[in-house]
Order: structure tokens, then C-alpha cells, then sequence
């Protein structure tokens, strides 16, 4: 098993507020910013919303719980992988469909150099956004966003847009707090039928400004 090297950057946890339904964190000098996911969920709204009602909403919540425990049960074993934090033990006591998300990517996990950040709580004054980052680190020798993934199917690079621009917004953030560039941004898909994927991309211009047109249609939505 490989053993990763992790530096520690300090990052100050940051408490969250529950606002008309809606999740907010409180930075340290106490503004409160609204978390990445509900801000690039707006890109996709819509087609959730032709979803649920194509499929009924008792389908739709049972799928949408389901994908939700598996997906934290992957993550959470990919980071103890990476901070070699008792792995094989949880790895045995971890659900078959788990473990085949572990198996999915342990070879890009293996790629992964040196680590800067896991599971991170980030903000930005200049986003007026904060979220927890999966992962910071070293890819192909630059320093990168990874993000991890699971998925029923095999996505199409036009159907995650909204990881893109998701992952834009920790490198931005990251690069506010520490001053170091995010040159990559990187997210690994472990599919259920046991295959991976692998997109790479840069954090540019163009994110930025999806993101900040998100940022602003959340704002005059929901008044923070």
C-alpha cells in the first residue's frame, strides 16, 4: 500500500448555519458564504427537477438517497487510503459496492503525489463561497484540484460542467488562502459497473466567469 506525504496547511474549520433550508458556512472573521454544491447545483436544476417528475418522487428520493450513502462511503474510504488511517480494516468492513469504488480507482489514487489537502474546509472573500475540497495535491507533478466521484453510468465531459466549474472554485480558493497556483483540475469517476474515468482539466477564465454568473444568480435568489 502506497504511503502518501501530507502537508498540513492549517486550514481553520469553519461551522455551518442552516439558512430557509439551505447550508452556509461562517468563516473566521464571521461572514457566511453558501457552499459551492448549492451554488453550482443551479446549473442543473431544471433537468433534476424534468427527472424527478419523469421518474416519480418516491423513485426519485429512494435513487437520490442511495447514490448519496454510496457516494460518502467511497470518499470516506478513498481519504483513509490516502491518510493510511487503519485502510484494511475498513476496507473489510466496508459494503461490496464500496469496495468495488476503491478497486475502481486505486491505480489513479496511486498517482496521486504529494498531498496538500484533504477534505479541507476553504473560502473566498472575493467569491463569497466556502465548501470542503476532496482533495489537493499533486498530479503529474502539478499542484491540483482532485475530486472524487461515483457513478450509476459513464459520464460525457458535457454532462459535468458543473464539476468543472465546482473544482474552479477550490482552486480559487486555495490559491486566496495559501497564495499557491492550482494548475490541474482533476476528477476521478468510480462507475458501478467497475470501470473508472479520468478527466483533466485547467481552472480558466471561462469557469470563473460561470462561476461568478452562478454566485450572482444565487444571490438574487436567495438574498445571500
Amino acid at each position: 500500500m502506497k504511503t502518501f506525504e501530507i502537508i498540513d496547511h492549517g486550514f481553520e474549520s469553519l461551522p455551518t448555519e442552516n439558512i430557509d433550508g439551505k447550508r452556509y458556512y461562517v468563516t473566521p472573521t464571521g461572514e457566511k458564504y453558501p457552499s459551492v454544491t448549492s451554488v453550482t447545483g443551479l446549473l442543473n436544476r431544471e433537468g433534476i427537477k424534468k427527472w424527478r417528475k419523469r421518474v416519480g418522487e418516491k423513485t426519485a428520493n429512494k435513487i437520490s438517497t442511495q447514490a448519496a450513502r454510496h457516494g460518502t462511503s467511497a470518499h470516506q474510504l478513498f481519504e483513509d487510503y490516502i491518510k493510511n488511517d487503519n485502510f484494511e480494516e475498513k476496507f473489510k468492513g466496508a459494503m461490496p459496492t464500496t469496495q468495488q469504488a476503491f478497486i475502481s480507482l486505486e491505480k489513479q489514487l496511486n498517482q496521486i503525489g504529494v498531498v496538500h489537502g484533504l477534505e479541507s474546509p476553504l473560502y473566498s472573500h472575493k467569491l463569497q463561497l466556502a465548501g470542503r475540497v476532496d482533495c489537493i495535491a499533486e498530479w503529474d507533478g502539478k499542484l491540483s484540484v482532485i475530486d472524487f466521484k461515483t457513478s450509476a453510468k459513464p459520464k460525457q465531459e458535457k454532462w459535468i460542467q458543473n464539476y468543472f466549474i465546482q473544482e474552479t472554485a477550490y482552486a480559487k480558493m486555495f490559491e486566496e488562502l495559501t497564495g499557491k497556483t492550482i494548475e490541474s483540475i482533476v476528477t476521478l469517476i468510480a462507475v458501478s459497473d467497475g470501470t473508472s474515468q479520468l478527466f483533466v482539466e485547467q481552472p480558466s477564465d471561462d469557469y470563473v466567469d460561470q462561476l461568478l454568473e452562478l454566485r450572482s444568480q444565487y444571490r438574487n435568489e436567495y438574498g445571500l
